[in-house]
């Protein structure tokens, strides 16, 4: 699967889609193939407030569970509920339908300490 270009990363493997105020979050498709089968996706609740870095949600595979971390700052506006009945949805879709939480960002100049494409590429290769 290839890397999108429209998207940031963190180095801790999350990913950024930007549409004005609102970031969606998830996990990269390296990062999923790192997991293998996950079967649990734990997610922060709306209106919680979340800083770029911190510990915000956990995933859980066959093999171990994993935290993953807001790549922003601002505050969670809305979670996934479709990985409640199904989290495969992070191994099958991790840059479509298997994202995590969606967060209102309170600081964009933030956006410019992630990742472009490229840089990750590079980073995981």
């Amino acid at each position: 699967m290839n890397v999108p270009e429209n998207l940031k990363y963190a180095e801790s493997h999350e990913w950024v889609l930007v549409d004005g105020e609102i970031a969606t979050v998830g996990i990269s498709d390296h990062a999923q193939e790192e997991l293998t089968d996950i079967v649990y996706a734990e997610l922060p609740d709306a209106g919680r407030s979340v800083a770029a870095g911190e510990a915000v949600a956990v995933v859980e595979s066959v093999k171990a569970a994993s935290d993953i971390y807001s790549p922003v700052n601002g505050e969670v506006v809305e979670t996934n509920k479709a990985l409640g009945n199904d989290p495969a949805l992070l191994n099958t879709d991790p840059y479509g339908n298997g994202w995590l939480f969606k967060v209102r960002l309170t600081d964009p100049s933030g956006l410019d300490q992630l990742k472009d494409a490229a840089s990750y590429t590079a980073q995981i290769s």
